[in-house]
């Protein structure tokens, strides 16, 4: 089995993706407690454009400061290393389908199985979630991804055995 999943079709970007590398991706979802807390979106490009204005503002009060690389590595505390070798993790797919930039007649995201193919219009799709790790363990039996709905009511049955994405 492949622990790689090509992203194809009607994209201008025709993207692999590579689930294993995500344990260490910030935007990485806790599925234990995922689906039973209350959520809140945030507009991360208002965000970005918030936490810009700051940075500039103090620049022109205090000057420029080189920050030292130490200081912006990161580091784990044994509490977060053991949660990413004994959690459950996922992560949204809309950030990888907005990569891929689908054109504009696509319509649909069809995932490609072992079992058959899956379909979701394409404004569904983005809020479909990619679960890619279980209890500190990658997905190897039927994985490497497992899709997961928005609302977590496919969790015992997520459709699995990714072997690519396409849209159409």
């Amino acid at each position: 089995m492949e622990f790689i999943v090509p992203f194809k079709g009607e994209v201008k970007f025709k993207l692999i993706l590579d689930p294993t590398v995500w344990i260490f991706d910030d935007r990485k979802l806790n599925l234990e407690t995922y689906f039973q807390e209350e959520r809140i979106e945030k507009d991360e490009l208002e965000d970005y454009k918030r936490g810009m204005g700051e940075h500039w503002s103090r620049e022109i009060m205090e000057g420029s400061t080189v920050p030292p690389t130490l200081n912006s590595e990161k580091t784990y505390k044994s509490k977060e290393k053991k949660e990413m070798l004994t959690g459950t993790f996922g992560i949204l797919f809309k950030p990888f389908l907005l990569n891929a930039e689908p054109f504009e007649h696509a319509k649909r995201v069809v995932f490609e199985t072992l079992h058959g193919e899956f379909e979701f219009p394409i404004d569904h799709a983005e809020q479909l979630i990619f679960k890619f790790s279980d209890h500190g363990k990658p997905l190897k039996e039927d994985g490497p991804v497992h899709v997961l709905l928005p609302d977590g009511s496919n969790q015992e049955n997520p459709i699995t055995d990714i072997q690519a994405i396409r849209v159409e």
